[in-house]
């Protein structure tokens, strides 16, 4: 069982039918207490603002619930904000620290158009079964004004994208995996990438 982290994250819903659609059984978790030996693996989606998810979370019991699994290594994906509140915190809104998983701080992206909305490029940089069957050089959707840039913990990043700099677009620690684009909106390859994730991550 797949449980989908419910904090009001404007993307709950199409992850959630992205994972219907693939015939992978989830449950929405609202509150700490769900998150349990009942779930196999946990997901975090996320579109918005740092500091509102993270109030959210704390609010409803998740973020400490959130970050025994992460110590315990148990199979987890963040989709877009899901990654950035793994990190450290986020010049987006800096009284508010993130999880603190992973090394490094969110930054805004430095280029003429932002958020970055649209679909770009994923380089993959270090071969996973995240990124089993798809191309080295594809192409996913992304909404977001905020990046982790590829100076931090590079030996974990998976895959970089070019936007006002390379930023990391995928990365990974034991069986803790996050991307910033939007898999549930990337199509074919989106779809393939969340089924290697549940059946081989």
């Amino acid at each position: 069982m797949i449980g989908l982290i419910d904090y009001g994250a404007g993307n709950l819903n199409s992850v959630q039918r992205a994972f219907e659609t693939l015939g992978f059984k989830n449950k929405l978790i609202a509150n700490g207490k769900q998150v349990d030996d009942s779930l196999d693996k946990l997901v975090v989606p996320g579109v918005g603002a740092f500091g509102y998810a993270a109030g959210e979370l704390k609010r409803k019991g998740l973020w400490p619930a959130i970050k025994k699994w992460l110590k315990e290594n148990r199979p987890f994906l963040g989709i877009c904000l899901g990654l950035q509140l793994l990190f450290e915190g986020s010049e987006e809104s800096p009284a508010e620290p993130g999880l603190g998983f992973f090394r490094g701080k969110c930054h805004k992206l430095a280029s003429v158009k932002v958020p970055h909305t649209g679909w770009n490029e994923v380089e993959v940089s270090q071969r996973d079964y995240l990124f089993e069957g798809i191309k080295e050089r594809e192409y996913f959707y992304f909404v977001h004004s905020y990046a982790v840039f590829a100076k931090s913990d590079n030996d974990r990043v998976l895959a970089l994208t070019s936007y006002g700099g390379n930023f990391i677009s995928a990365i990974k620690q034991g069986n803790i995996y996050s991307v910033q684009f939007h898999p549930e909106k990337s199509g074919p390859a989106g779809l393939k990438l969340l089924s290697n994730w549940s059946l081989k991550c």
